[in-house]
């Protein structure tokens, strides 16, 4: 069976919050017996370097013991790493860059790790702008994750979009051999049981493939509730879709992924909704 993702990228800067992307990235990449090529971007401005060229110097040598510990790492895995420097201005124009030109279709990075009032403080402006023009689906790991083994859990809407993430989820689960909860919120109890009726339509599809999948309908604030069911059931992975408007660069922000990003203990993996380009 072909893997759900194939062509992994891991973008990392291996400081203290990228411990869990790259754990998980080469447990991806040891479990599906899979090369994992890695972007490291390394800000970089000319004109301030050129006036102080013992910063650039400062940071080649950096960069360098980071390459060097990488290769270490995955080494002692077993993982064939394919390390790729990429200086510039913004850090996530070049992490893009190289998903497009590896025509990578998981990019699998960290989240932040501090936390505090607002769940887009949590995730970082870097991470939120790859999750924005990114041209595939994004992984996001908190400092702590592990790859997932329990069960994944798919947060969907009773319509077309949410039809895509169930499936998406699916095929993780498939290839894991993991049990499958999708959840839907909706803002009332009139509007509970036809959510329920959807979505037990779309587990109907997925049975034949997926051991075991549950449905569940709630009522409340979105992302409480997805936070609330993933720990309900175990699920150490969230499946979801993005919201926003990637002309602004500010994708999610305000929005349930970007609480679900911010405030999951587990990875989030954020489905890139078909059709859509940058």
């Amino acid at each position: 069976m072909k893997h759900p993702f194939d062509r992994l990228l891991l973008a990392t800067e291996h400081g203290e919050f990228d411990t869990g992307a790259e754990a998980l990235g080469l447990a991806m990449a040891q479990r599906c017996q899979l090369p994992l090529p890695t972007v490291i971007p390394l800000l970089s401005n000319p004109e301030y370097e050129a006036l102080a060229p013992q910063i650039a110097a400062r940071a080649e040598l950096e960069a360098g013991r980071r390459i060097s510990d990488l290769r270490t790492m995955a080494q002692a895995q077993g993982v064939a790493i394919d390390l790729h420097l990429r200086r510039g201005e913004e850090p996530y124009q070049e992490i893009i860059a190289e998903a497009q030109r590896q025509a990578s279709n998981l990019i699998i990075i960290r989240r932040r790790g501090r936390r505090g009032f607002l769940a887009n403080l949590l995730v970082g402006e870097m991470v939120t702008k790859v999750v924005a023009h990114a041209p595939c689906h994004v992984l996001i790991v908190p400092r702590q994750a592990t790859m997932w083994s329990n069960k994944i859990l798919a947060a969907v809407e009773p319509n077309a979009l949410g039809q895509a993430v169930a499936a998406l989820a699916a095929s993780v689960a498939q290839e894991c051999s993991l049990p499958l909860h999708l959840v839907t919120v909706v803002h009332s109890p009139a509007e509970q049981a036809p959510a329920s009726r959807f979505v037990e339509a779309m587990a109907e599809g997925i049975r034949q493939r997926v051991r075991a999948v549950e449905v569940e309908a709630c009522v409340g604030v979105p992302y409480e509730q997805v936070l609330a069911a993933a720990r309900r059931t175990g699920a150490d992975l969230i499946v979801l879709a993005s919201h926003g408007d990637r002309h602004l660069g500010r994708a999610l922000v305000g929005g349930v992924a970007q609480k679900v990003m911010g405030l999951s203990d587990v990875p989030v993996l954020v489905m890139k909704p078909p059709g859509h380009s940058n």
